[in-house]
């Protein structure tokens, strides 16, 4: 049989880990809080330097047209051509080919006069 400690004793211990506790999730809290501060501060941009130079992207969606809740018109630019898109219901419904390109629409009017 194990002996027991006095009440006294065990109550000083059970203290001193409530103590230890606290101060253990006090010090999380404020590096969480430390670490919204910083992201706050210097924000997406610091990251985005260690994360490397990254290439120049060859597909942008130039427009978004909400036709219908289920389907959508695309413009979308890839290697300098433009293609007219039509989505709906999550998927690929048909290309209406390709759009001008603005500057190619100047052109051709420089062209007719």
């Amino acid at each position: 049989m194990r002996p027991t400690l006095p009440t006294s004793r065990r109550s000083a211990m059970d203290f001193a880990t409530f103590a230890r506790a606290i101060f253990a999730l006090a010090v999380t809290l404020g590096l969480v809080g430390l670490g919204a501060v910083a992201l706050r501060r210097f924000g997406p941009e610091a990251l985005a330097r260690f994360s490397g130079a990254k290439k120049e992207r060859r597909l942008t969606v130039v427009e978004s047209l909400v036709l219908d809740p289920a389907r959508r018109l695309v413009i979308v630019s890839c290697d300098g051509k433009e293609r007219l898109v039509l989505l709906g219901e999550g998927r690929l419904v048909s290309e209406l080919g390709a759009a001008k390109t603005p500057a190619s629409k100047a052109t051709v009017s420089k062209d007719r006069a």
